[in-house]
């Protein structure tokens, strides 16, 4: 297997860290701490836009597909476009990371999510508004896949904190984008356009800290698969415990990755966690005010319950990843989620306006089974090789199964007439999502599958 890891460096990951052959480097082997502040800066920007093109929509859904003439499945298909995207743009960024490198990809992703932004408002058909929807979700989905990347090369001492940070951003993009897409509306005179193309200036914004990065000489060389030139000598980090989101004890007999992540139960069981976990978000974001709309809820209002359950992503966020990284199975976190999904759906069911804030507030919490998922990448391989390809695997195999969930969901609201039975399935998808969960929580890595 040519290009598995090799050898094993005993030393903790805190102090580990191979210099690059084919560049200057700092002494301590890691990258410059100008460097290292850009791509902070460049995680927190890039996670603000990973999301507000698609709860921005959601705000608007009802004037987006009445203007541009939409049934009820057509909008199901809408909201379907980002896991579809997602899953079939997310599998190149290993590819795309090998020939161009990691930051020059995220930054393309980034200008792909400004084009978008910029060129949908000037749709005049459904085909049109699509085709720059798929454009800019093509760009969060490689950043998607990225991230985590990104974290375990340039800060593999701080994955907890820095998967935390970048998870709060992107919980904060969204929200916010949910909560002042429909004021931003009606103070620019009511027309969706202006209101889903203001986004693009923070998109603007997103591009530019990248930029010095796209030929970072201490960014990690790849080869085949995308799988970082140094990851060939990679470390096996120290037990789980502190801010080092450990993925396997110091002593822990050396291994290498599956040669396919198919032949892999934990690879397969993060996977479908994954899925199910994106499905019920994607849902959430695409159907939820309208769901608080069809109850009576004032437009503006659904807007901000969607922004409130984005937004208890903010704290979670930054205090999951932590937590998980303390523990040696994320089994109770996975049940803890998705209980309170269970009960944010039940009441949404049973009295959807009487409850509306409890019920956002609880689906909420259950939505930071995202940050959770991304954290458990990370812990669930010992070298960054493994971990690229974790990622990839994870992400893109889950978004494809959280595909049909979206549209579903507008079929059985047009057919059935009602809430009631699309609500029942987002309650019984929380289920399977617990039992794949605990699965994909146990203290082991996909090494130990070789």
């Amino acid at each position: 297997m040519p290009d598995e890891p090799k050898t094993l460096d005993p030393t903790p990951a805190r102090r580990s860290s191979t210099p690059e052959q084919s560049a200057p480097a700092p002494a301590t082997g890691r990258p410059a701490r100008w460097t290292l502040g850009l791509v902070s800066v460049g995680l927190v920007l890039a996670a603000l836009n990973l999301r507000p093109a698609i709860t921005s929509l959601g705000a608007l859904l009802e004037e987006v597909t009445a203007d541009l003439h939409m049934s009820g499945t057509v909008a199901g298909v809408l909201t379907s476009v980002p896991p579809l995207c997602f899953a079939v743009f997310g599998i190149t960024a290993p590819r795309l990371a090998r020939r161009f490198g990691p930051t020059a990809v995220v930054c393309a992703g980034m200008a792909a999510i400004l084009a978008g932004l910029l060129l949908r408002p000037l749709a005049t058909g459904t085909a049109g508004f699509l085709a720059a929807s798929a454009l800019a979700l093509m760009g969060i989905a490689v950043s998607n896949i990225l991230m985590p990347v990104i974290v375990k090369r340039y800060f593999p001492d701080r994955i907890g904190s820095m998967t935390g940070l970048y998870s709060m951003a992107l919980a904060l993009g969204t929200s916010l984008a949910a909560a002042l897409t429909v004021p931003m509306t009606d103070a620019l005179g009511g027309d969706w356009r202006l209101g889903l193309g203001v986004w693009a200036v923070l998109a603007a914004l997103a591009v530019l800290p990248w930029l010095p990065l796209v030929k970072d000489r201490n960014a990690p060389a790849t080869t085949e698969r995308g799988i970082p030139a140094q990851a060939r000598t990679a470390t096996t980090p120290a037990a789980p415990t502190g801010d080092r989101a450990a993925t396997a004890p110091a002593a822990a007999p050396a291994g290498t990755a599956p040669r396919s992540m198919y032949r892999s139960r934990t690879a397969w069981a993060l996977a479908c966690f994954f899925g199910l976990q994106a499905t019920g978000a994607y849902i959430t974001m695409g159907w939820m005010p309208q769901i608080f709309r069809d109850a009576g809820v004032p437009a503006s209002t659904a807007g901000v319950l969607l922004a409130v359950t984005m937004v208890m992503g903010v704290p979670l966020a930054f205090v999951i990843p932590r937590l998980a990284s303390r523990m040696r199975h994320q089994g109770p976190i996975v049940v803890a989620l998705g209980t309170c999904g269970l009960a944010g759906y039940t009441g949404l069911l049973l009295a959807p306006a009487g409850g509306a804030w409890l019920w956002a507030v609880l689906l909420g919490v259950s939505n930071c089974a995202f940050p959770l998922a991304l954290t458990m990448i990370g812990m669930r391989s010992r070298t960054g090789a493994g971990v690229v390809r974790l990622s990839a695997f994870a992400q893109s195999v889950g978004y494809l199964i959280s595909i049909p969930g979206p549209l579903l969901v507008g079929v059985l609201y047009q057919h059935s007439g009602g809430w009631g039975v699309p609500i029942a399935l987002m309650a019984g998808l929380m289920i399977p999502q617990m039992i794949v969960g605990t699965l994909a929580g146990r203290d082991r890595t996909i090494e130990d599958e070789s």
